[in-house]
C-alpha cells in the first residue's frame, strides 16, 4: 500500500469513530421520543394518520406492520414506473417501464437493495426518481432503523410483551435523523457541484452530446446515508454530475458508515452498557480493515499480464502503478478500492468504479464482505442486528464450550431463540447458492453470461450474493436486465430482506418476555477483547464457510489463471 491509501484510511476511519458517539446518543434520543420538540411535531401527524402512539405492539404485529408497509410500497413503485409516461415531471418523455424490470425495481428499492438492471438517466422520468425511488431510499432505510430498535427494546427490557410501535419507529427514523442529516449532505454537495435542477437534458457542442440533468444531489445524499446506493445516473458515483470532486468523495464514503457505526453506541447506551456497543463497533471496525488493506493492496499490485509489455499504468505521482483497469482517474486506486470495501460491507451498493474491473482477489473482498451477511458496519439498522444476531450465536457457542447456559445481556438463549436465529443466518446463503445454480443450469441464465470460465461464474454468483445480502452493487459483466434475472434477483432480495427482518423480530420478542438474570461468576463478559475476538471468529468462520466451494471456483480459480 502506497503513502497516500494510509491517509486517506486512517482518516476516515478516525472520522467515522469520532463521530459515532454524538450522533448514536441523539438516535437513541429520538427513537425512544426523548426529545420534547420532536413529539410537539410528530403528534399532529399521528392524528392525521389515526396512529396511538402510546400503544405498542408484540412482535408478531410489529412484523406484519413492516411487511404490510413494505408491500404497499412495493406496488406504489411499480405502478409509478409503469404509468410514468403519461404522468408529469417527465421533460425528456421517458416510456413505461417493462412489466419485469418494474418488479425487479420496486422489490429492490424497498429492500434497501438498490439493484439497477436499467440506466437511470436513460429510463426513469424525475417523478418516479423522486417519489419513486427517493422516498423509497428513506422509508426502506427507516424500516431497517425500526427493526434494529426493536431488536435493542427486546434486549433492553426484560418480562414485557411489546417491542415499540413500528408506525412511530417508522416515522421518527424518517423525519428526525434521515431527513435532517439528507439535508444537510445535500446542500454540502450541492456546493461541491453535484447538479440539482428539473431542466430538460442539455444538448451541446452543436447537437452532438446530451447531458442529462435532473434533482440528482437530492437523492444522492439518501442513497448514501440510508446506505440505498441506487444511483441517478447509470455510472453512479464514478458520474462527475453525483460526484464530482475528492472532497465529495470522502464525504459520500463517510456518509455510508456514519449510521451503522453511531447505532452501536445507540445500542450500547439503551441496554444500559456502552461497552456492549464498542465492543461491537471494534467487530465491526477490525473486519473492515482486514478487508480493505489487502483489497488495496491487490489493487496496487495492478495485473501481471501488463508486467511483460512495460506498460505504465500510472496516471499520477500518487499512484505509482497498479490496476487501473475500470477506475476513475479522479480518485484512483485508493479511493476506489476503499469505496469499494465500504459499499459492499455497508449493504450500500453505490460504487465509483467498475468491480467487474478489479483483479481475481480484489473482487474477492467486496464479494466476501456481502457473504459474510453484511454485518461489517452493513446497511442502517441491518448491519447492527444482523452482527447481533452472529452476537447471540457467538454467546450459544462459548457456552456449550465451557458447559454453562449461554446468556447474552442477563437473557437466557433457549431453543426458539436459537432456531430463529438460524433461520436468519441460513436464508441468506441459500437464497446465494440455491439461485447461482438455478441460473447456470438454465438457458435463461446462462444466456446472460457473456465472460466464459471462472470469471462469468464470479459474475452470476456476486449478482446472486448482492440481490440476497441486499447490497445492489453488481461485477456488471452480466447482462441481468432480462425477464430471468430481473424475477430471479427480485425473490432472492424480497426473500433475503423479510426471511432475516422476520426471525429478529421474533427474537425480539422472545428476548423482551424473558426475566433480566443479575451478572454471577459463571456470567461469560460480552464487552472486552476476547468476546471481539470471538465474534469476529463466528463472523468468518459461520458467514464465510458456507461461500468456500463457491469461491474457489471462481476469484480463487481466475487468481491462479492470472499468476499461473
Amino acid at each position: 500500500m502506497t503513502t497516500h491509501s494510509w491517509i486517506v484510511l486512517t482518516l476516515f476511519v478516525a472520522v467515522i469513530l469520532l463521530c459515532a458517539k454524538p450522533l448514536g446518543i441523539y438516535m437513541a434520543k429520538v427513537m425512544e421520543g426523548e426529545l420534547k420538540l420532536m413529539r410537539t411535531v410528530e403528534a399532529p401527524l399521528y392524528r392525521l394518520c389515526g396512529v396511538n402512539p402510546t400503544k405498542e405492539m408484540s412482535w408478531l404485529q410489529y412484523a406484519l406492520a413492516v411487511l404490510l408497509f413494505s408491500l404497499i410500497g412495493a406496488l406504489a413503485v411499480y405502478l409509478l414506473q409503469r404509468f410514468q409516461a403519461w404522468l408529469p415531471l417527465n421533460p425528456q418523455q421517458m416510456a413505461n417501464v417493462t412489466p419485469d424490470s418494474s418488479f425487479n425495481t420496486a422489490v429492490s428499492f424497498v429492500t434497501n437493495t438498490n439493484w439497477q438492471g436499467y440506466g437511470g438517466e436513460t429510463t426513469m422520468s424525475y417523478l418516479t426518481q423522486m417519489l419513486g425511488l427517493a422516498v423509497q431510499n428513506f422509508l426502506s432505510a427507516a424500516t431497517g432503523i425500526a427493526v434494529v430498535f426493536a431488536l435493542i427494546r427486546g434486549l433492553a427490557r426484560h418480562s414485557a410483551q411489546t417491542i415499540g410501535n413500528a408506525w412511530v419507529d417508522l416515522t421518527r427514523a424518517t423525519l428526525f435523523i434521515l431527513l435532517p442529516l439528507s439535508l444537510v449532505l445535500a446542500l454540502v454537495l450541492i456546493g461541491q457541484g453535484v447538479i440539482q435542477n428539473f431542466s430538460p437534458y442539455a444538448v451541446v457542442e452543436g447537437g452532438q452530446q446530451t447531458l442529462a440533468m435532473g434533482p440528482v444531489a437530492s437523492q444522492e445524499a439518501i442513497k448514501m446515508l440510508g446506505t440505498n446506493g441506487g444511483g441517478f445516473m447509470n455510472a453512479n458515483s464514478a458520474h462527475p454530475f453525483e460526484n464530482p470532486t475528492p472532497i465529495s468523495n470522502f464525504l459520500e464514503m463517510l456518509a455510508i458508515f456514519l449510521i451503522p457505526a453511531a447505532l452501536c453506541y445507540s445500542f450500547g447506551r439503551l441496554v444500559g452498557d456502552t461497552r456492549q456497543g464498542w465492543a461491537v463497533l471494534a467487530a465491526m471496525t477490525l473486519l473492515f480493515l482486514c478487508a480493505v488493506i489487502p483489497l488495496m493492496q491487490f489493487e496496487q499490485a495492478g495485473n501481471p499480464l501488463f508486467t511483460g509489455l512495460n506498460v505504465d499504468q500510472a496516471v499520477s505521482a500518487v499512484q505509482a502503478g497498479g490496476n487501473m483497469e475500470g477506475k476513475e482517474v479522479r480518485f484512483g486506486i485508493a479511493e476506489s478500492s476503499l469505496f469499494a470495501a465500504i459499499t459492499t460491507a455497508a449493504s450500500c451498493g453505490a460504487v465509483n468504479a467498475m468491480h467487474d474491473s478489479l483483479t481475481p482477489l480484489g473482487g474477492l473482498v467486496p464479494l466476501g464482505l456481502m457473504q459474510l451477511g453484511e454485518v461489517v458496519f452493513g446497511g442502517v439498522g441491518s448491519g447492527l442486528y444482523g452482527m447481533l444476531i452472529f452476537a447471540l450465536l457467538a454467546v450459544f457457542i462459548a457456552g456449550l464450550m465451557i458447559g454453562r447456559t449461554p446468556e447474552y445481556l442477563g437473557k437466557k438463549i433457549g431453543t426458539f431463540d436459537m432456531k430463529m436465529i438460524a433461520i436468519a443466518i441460513l436464508v441468506t446463503p441459500l437464497l446465494v447458492l440455491a439461485g447461482t445454480a438455478i441460473a447456470l443450469v438454465t438457458t435463461g441464465g446462462t444466456a446472460g453470461i457473456y465472460n466464459p470460465g471462472a470469471h462469468g461464474f464470479s459474475e452470476v454468483l456476486y449478482a446472486l450474493s448482492s440481490a440476497a445480502n441486499n447490497n445492489g452493487s453488481a461485477f456488471a459483466g452480466l447482462s441481468a436486465n432480462t425477464p430471468f434475472y430481473n424475477t430471479l434477483l427480485a425473490i432472492a432480495m424480497w426473500f433475503g430482506r423479510f426471511g432475516v427482518i422476520v426471525p429478529v423480530l421474533a427474537i425480539a420478542g422472545s428476548m423482551a418476555a424473558k426475566k433480566r438474570l443479575p451478572a454471577h461468576a459463571g456470567t461469560m463478559p460480552t464487552h472486552g477483547p476476547l468476546f471481539v475476538i470471538l465474534l469476529i471468529g463466528t463472523v468468518v468462520l459461520v458467514g464465510a464457510l458456507n461461500y468456500v466451494p463457491a469461491l474457489a471456483l471462481g476469484p480463487i480459480v481466475e487468481h491462479l489463471m492470472l499468476w499461473k
